[in-house]
């Protein structure tokens, strides 16, 4: 967590978590960001994705109504991220949206704007999710919008 926090400041992640709450105003979707420093020694051959989505059920993504949590992952001394999507996003959303953002971020992420790259990812999947869960009356936000950082 050490490394987490020479790359992210408590600034930083408020301003991710913010970001969070604006996004989800415009949607029932819910977004989370999930931020690890390395992989587990168990986890050391598995793919990036499936940590991704093992990381979604630990956080209890899968529980959201409408299956309609999306979770951007990042790995840090691999440098990489996954953008992982539940069933019920991944079904309606185009083939490659996830593939768009991400190189977005990506482009932030190398000029080492770390915060700019995560926020631009939160807003972009949330203007996603608006486009086909836009809010509903007495629609509740069901999970956390910090970041978690492990």
């Amino acid at each position: 967590m050490k490394h987490v926090k020479k790359i992210f400041s408590q600034e930083d992640l408020n301003a991710i978590a913010h970001a969070i709450g604006e996004a989800e105003k415009t949607t029932s979707g819910e977004i989370r960001v999930s931020i690890r420093q390395k992989r587990g020694w168990r986890e050391r051959k598995t793919p990036l994705e499936q940590l991704a989505q093992k990381e979604f059920y630990a956080l209890g993504m899968k529980k959201t109504n409408d299956r309609t949590g999306i979770l951007i992952f990042l790995l840090l001394h691999d440098r990489r991220f996954h953008i992982y999507a539940d069933e019920g996003i991944h079904a309606v959303v185009q083939e490659g949206t996830w593939e768009n953002i991400a190189k977005e971020m990506s482009e932030h992420f190398s000029q080492q704007k770390f915060r700019d790259g995560v926020i631009h990812g939160v807003q972009s999947v949330g203007a996603v999710l608006a486009n086909y869960f836009p809010p509903r009356p007495g629609d509740a936000d069901e999970l956390s919008n910090e970041v978690v950082v492990d």
